[in-house]
This record gives structure tokens, C-alpha cells and sequence, in this order.
């Protein structure tokens, strides 16, 4: 008789896998049903960023470039002849400049050269009593700033320098 008891208080072997498949399946179930769920909710936040790439603005050519801290691009300091007025007098020049974003400065610095032969050309163009002043300083400023953001190729896009800071102006 212990033998027949034993065997009755035992549960039958395919009981045991029927209770971990179905664990296993419910388990399977909500790991798909919590990645799906992720899945939506990131897709629906990238998704606005997506349409809008998507749809081609008619004022820019670039894709929009999200906000973040300006970057600013220290340019090698100058020393120009200015255009004669009561003898020679020449222009000391340090300026840093302000990109809107780390790749627009990227596409700067490769075209240093460029930028500054501009720069350089616009300076020797300049009298002294022009810049002398602090509303001078600033047109110039304003000037500079064209100038660097003109496209660097023909049918090029323009940069996006924001500032012109000057950090050495010294005209003897």
C-alpha cells in the first residue's frame, strides 16, 4: 500500500510541463507585448522629426539643425595695411567667430583659407577714421560677418556664422 500511496500523492509527470510552458508562454507574451509597446512610443517620438526631413522646405536647402550651445572658432590673428590717410597705418586684428552648430564649424575650418583671404581683402579695403569708432567696430563686425557667410562654392549653401567677436583691435 505505500507504494499505491506514494503514487497518488505524486502529480502526474505532464503536469509539471503544462505549468512551465504556459509560464513560459505568458512570459513570451508580455516581453513581446513591452517591446512592442517601446517600439510604438519611440517611433512616435522620432516619427514627427522623420515627416518633417521628409517634407522639403522651399526657403532652405538644409535640413534643420537642432538648438544646442554656439561653437566658437578662434581665427589666427591678422595684420593688414590699412587705406592711407595721414600716412601708413595698419589694423591688428584677433576675431573669434560663431557657428550655430559643431558641423557648420567643421565646414568652416576646412575653408579657413577662404574665410580668411576674405577677411584679410575686406580689412585692407578700410580706412582707419571707419573703424576707429564703436559704431565702426560694429559695421565691420556686420561686414565680417557677410563676407564668412557667403557660400564658399557657386551654387553653394551659405554659412551660418551668427557673431563676429573681436578679442585684439589695435590700429597704429
Amino acid at each position: 500500500m505505500k507504494a499505491d500511496a506514494k503514487a497518488e500523492a505524486a502529480p502526474p509527470a505532464g503536469g509539471g510541463k503544462k505549468k512551465l510552458i504556459i509560464i513560459l508562454a505568458g512570459v513570451l507574451v508580455l516581453a513581446l507585448a513591452g517591446g512592442g509597446g517601446a517600439w510604438f512610443m519611440l517611433k512616435s517620438d522620432s516619427g514627427d522629426e522623420h515627416a518633417e526631413e521628409a517634407k522639403p522646405s522651399k526657403k532652405a536647402k538644409k535640413p534643420a539643425k537642432k538648438a544646442g550651445p554656439p561653437v566658437y572658432i578662434p581665427v589666427d590673428q591678422f595684420t593688414v595695411n590699412l587705406q592711407p590717410e595721414n600716412g601708413d597705418q595698419y589694423l591688428q586684428l584677433a576675431i573669434t567667430l560663431q557657428a550655430s552648430s559643431l558641423e557648420e564649424s567643421e565646414v568652416i575650418k576646412t575653408n579657413m583659407p577662404k574665410v580668411r583671404s576674405r577677411i584679410l581683402l575686406l580689412l585692407s579695403s578700410k580706412h582707419a577714421s571707419e573703424i576707429n569708432t564703436p559704431e565702426g567696430k560694429q559695421q565691420l563686425s556686420k561686414d565680417i560677418m557677410e563676407a564668412v557667410n557667403l557660400p564658399f562654392e557657386n551654387g553653394g549653401e551659405p554659412q551660418e556664422v551668427s557673431e563676429v567677436l573681436f578679442t585684439a583691435f589695435i590700429i597704429q
